[in-house]
């Protein structure tokens, strides 16, 4: 049975090497404890009034709003590419395509106040102002 051990220095350029790394990082380690002892800070962490608000401020910020309060009016496009077009565009759930004159002539036949009764009331699959009721 053989009694040697190997080494993982095996030429002296990397006992040279091992020797300036264990080196650099004392040094390294000194410096960065003496900074935390003496309490260097950083330009950022300032201790003025200003400093301190910027660190304790909240994250996010809450805006009440009267429920009541006017709000401002959508224009008729508005309304049809914020609530309208998803189902009128495609056709879904038996939504007359928007343009489409056969499937609606039924629709304007009733007249307009039929019209505004389906659209603030719902009709069918579709939820009362198109599912947005802020309209």
């Amino acid at each position: 049975m053989s009694d040697k051990h190997s080494s993982f220095i095996k030429t002296p350029k990397q006992l040279v090497i091992v020797v300036l790394l264990a080196f650099a990082v004392t040094i390294a380690l000194i410096v960065l404890l003496s900074q935390l002892v003496t309490g260097v800070r950083s330009p950022g962490n300032r201790d003025d009034q200003t400093g301190v608000l910027n660190r304790i401020k909240p994250v996010g910020e809450v805006t009440i709003a009267d429920a009541t309060a006017p709000q401002a009016g959508m224009t008729g496009e508005q309304v049809y590419q914020d609530v309208c077009k998803t189902c009128h565009e495609a056709g879904l759930v038996g939504a007359p395509k928007f343009g489409d004159k056969a499937a609606w002539a039924p629709r304007i036949k009733r007249g307009i106040d039929a019209l505004y009764a389906s659209a603030i009331n719902g009709k069918d699959q579709m939820p009362p102002k198109g599912g947005n009721r802020n309209l």
